[in-house]
């Protein structure tokens, strides 16, 4: 449904009658004041002038839903066929650039929207950052996990509301389950079991002359430099591990979030196995398939594999549900109806002390995942997908890739964030990166 912009007065109106979502969907910490402060309306009645970077397929999802809270100003894309379609779709006035350095340097900006694909999430976001722009970034969070600490660090010292896309933290259903979970109507949580479904697999492709209308230099970014390949650019770049990590970190962004979300720990043990596909270098070269097995610092093992039924099932000593995006399920959902839960006031998460025990309650209603976005920005509050609890997921993703492709145990301390002396393991949280594209 497209959404037509809120006058001043719907606005104002709009922020009043939300006012206590802003206490009940954002987490309860303050945000930093930020090193460069971004040039906020100066009223009430004035609103958020919002650019998107990287309008292919989620960017212009994520654009049409932010159109509601804000005023579409400006796009960057690489491909001047999706920027020029992009301002068609949004009307004329956005500017568009093929940079979005440019769009930052020249746009006058109070939040960047990022739907590019993985491998530039980082650097876009942490620029974005660091030029006082608050930041919508679509998931995984990072390509790596070194990349996700450099960013943690980056909102930190900036103080801008960060929120990412992993929206099932904003879903009836899923929240149903953690709520479930911290009431402790499973019992003890003792084991999680997710299925992501399988990678694709195809190649080897044919190369061909770059589009003139596609800058593929600045697609590829950090990455290094190969010949054009059409599957390697746009959707299908989730299926090549140089800009990506296959379903581990696609799914496993969503599924595997919620699922630690639950669990309210860190792994410290992993063990995977996974088989590769046998070609050449211009095809398809994430897993074909893959299990991966973790253990938690609180004692809960987790297995994630690709084969089943797509979602997550919890299991406690006293019950089980089961839940993905179409329905949850199980004898403690069953028993709402005869025994609902008490409507107390929740204790948010606290990010900063993950071991910490939450106390059962209600999970305040989100109305949708922007709107929490949005909302947060005027609270200066921190939203449901922070910077930090997405990273300590997609962590767990690259962990699980990580002992995937060493064919071997590893141990990880989530204290220090390190494998310790393991120094064919600490090789894999970073990559090597392209001249005149570092992230960190």
């Amino acid at each position: 449904m497209k959404h037509t912009a809120m006058s001043p007065a719907n606005r104002r109106t709009f922020l009043k009658s939300n006012a206590g979502l802003l206490l009940a969907s954002c987490t309860g910490f303050h945000q930093q004041t930020s090193a460069q402060e971004p040039a906020k309306p100066t009223s009430p009645n004035e609103r958020l002038r919002v650019g998107t970077i990287g309008l292919r397929y989620q960017g212009t999802v994520i654009t049409e839903k932010a159109r509601q809270y804000g005023d579409i100003v400006a796009f960057a894309d690489v491909d001047r066929n999706v920027r020029e379609q992009a301002r068609s779709s949004f009307g004329s006035t956005p500017k568009i650039y093929e940079n979005y350095e440019d769009m930052l340097e020249k746009a006058n900006l109070d939040v960047v929207l990022i739907g590019a694909p993985d491998h530039w999430h980082v650097k876009m976001a942490a620029d974005a950052c660091r030029a006082g722009k608050d930041v919508y970034v679509e998931k995984p969070l990072s390509l790596t996990i070194n990349e996700g600490k450099f960013l943690r660090n980056v909102v930190k010292e900036t103080g801008q509301v960060l929120q990412v896309g992993s929206w099932q933290r904003s879903d009836s259903r899923f929240r149903l389950a953690i709520e479930l979970i911290r009431a402790g109507r499973l019992g003890k949580l003792t084991n999680v079991d997710v299925v992501l479904g399988k990678n694709v697999v195809g190649g080897p492709f044919e190369q061909y002359k770059i589009p003139k209308t596609f800058n593929w230099n600045l697609w590829q970014g950090q990455t290094p430099d190969t010949p054009y390949i059409p599957e390697r650019a746009h959707y299908y770049f989730r299926w090549w591990y140089e800009y990506s990590g296959g379903q581990m970190t696609d799914w496993g962004a969503h599924h595997l979030d919620i699922a630690q979300w639950g669990i309210d720990s860190n792994p410290v043990e992993i063990s995977g196995t996974a088989k590769y596909p046998d070609v050449g270098s211009d095809s398809y070269n994430v897993a074909i398939d893959f299990h991966t097995r973790y253990k938690y610092a609180n004692g809960v093992e987790m297995t994630v594999s690709d084969t089943g039924r797509n979602g997550i099932m919890f299991t406690g000593t006293e019950g089980r549900i089961f839940v993905n995006r179409g329905t949850i399920n199980g004898a403690p959902v069953e028993a709402l109806e005869n025994n609902p839960l008490p409507r107390t006031e929740w204790n948010e998460y606290d990010f900063d002390n993950m071991d910490r025990p939450l106390r059962a309650g209600k999970l305040d209603a989100i109305v949708n995942h922007m709107g929490n976005f949005f909302d947060c920005i005027a609270s200066r509050r921190r939203p449901i997908s922070d910077v930090e609890s997405q990273h300590r997921s997609v962590t767990t993703c690259h962990l699980g890739n990580i002992a995937q492709r060493l064919g071997r145990p590893i141990k990880w301390n989530p204290e220090t964030e390190s494998f310790g002396d393991d120094a064919e393991a600490t090789a894999l949280m970073s990559r090597e990166q392209r001249k005149g594209f570092e992230v960190v």
